[in-house]
């Protein structure tokens, strides 16, 4: 279980204050209005903003004292940080070692990872000769590689057209069920999510204002402010 409680970042001109419980293995949806602090509490849980106050646990562990190579998570960006002159193989190779020197087993590992997304037979190719699903498929194989049972997806599938984050979408879940990933995405397009996701977190303002199962949260008239973000 991924517990947040107060965790706190404080900047001269935003002030975030997290509560949040997740339970192992669910796929949890974050939404909320640009510039509410949905990035700022995923990259809190990474360990890459300085936190002021409130814990943070994983499992029963607290992840405070750790830095962020030393917890149990991986980060996924939108722009999926893909190196263009290294190979999908590669790319996927570096979420090992950053040196590439894989012995067998990992490279067996970074095999079955790009299997897992499917892209078996673009192995060899770079990021250029990719799709833009495909990349965001090499950058999800390499988060996989890491194992670790918490994966953080930060608008991952937002630049793709809508048929291909649906399908980006139900990847993630499926992958989140054979691995048993516990999951936290933020999506700024609530539809998309609400056959896939467990829960779904509102954050605006730099806190989670509401959470709840999709049904329930992405109904009108829960709260007004979640319903001016959803255009109702």
């Amino acid at each position: 279980m991924l517990e947040l409680n107060a965790l706190t970042v404080h900047y001269p001109d935003f002030t975030g204050c997290y509560s949040l419980t997740v339970p192992r293995g669910a796929l949890c949806a974050v939404i909320g209005p640009s510039g509410g602090g949905k990035t700022t509490m995923l990259h809190a849980i990474a360990g890459f903003e300085p936190v002021s106050g409130g814990t943070l646990s994983f499992a029963g562990r607290n992840l405070l004292p750790l830095p962020p190579a030393g917890r149990p998570c991986s980060l996924l960006f939108q722009d999926n940080n893909l190196f263009p002159h290294l190979t999908a193989e590669q790319n996927v190779g570096l979420g090992l070692k950053p040196g590439l020197s894989l012995s067998a087993s990992e490279r067996t590992a970074v095999a079955e990872a790009l299997a897992a997304v499917e892209l078996s037979d673009e192995a060899a190719r770079r990021p250029g000769e990719l799709s833009g699903g495909q990349r965001q498929r090499v950058a999800l194989a390499r988060a996989l590689v890491m194992r670790r049972p918490l994966l953080l997806l930060d608008e991952p599938f937002g630049a793709l057209d809508p048929g291909l984050r649906k399908a980006m979408i139900n990847l993630t879940d499926r992958l989140r069920r054979e691995h048993d990933l516990t999951v936290i995405m933020t999506i700024h397009t609530p539809a998309d999510i609400a056959g896939a996701a467990d829960l779904v977190a509102f954050v605006a303002d730099g806190e989670v204002q509401h959470m709840a199962p999709p049904a329930a949260l992405l109904r009108p008239g829960h709260s007004s402010a979640l319903d001016a973000f959803m255009g109702v």
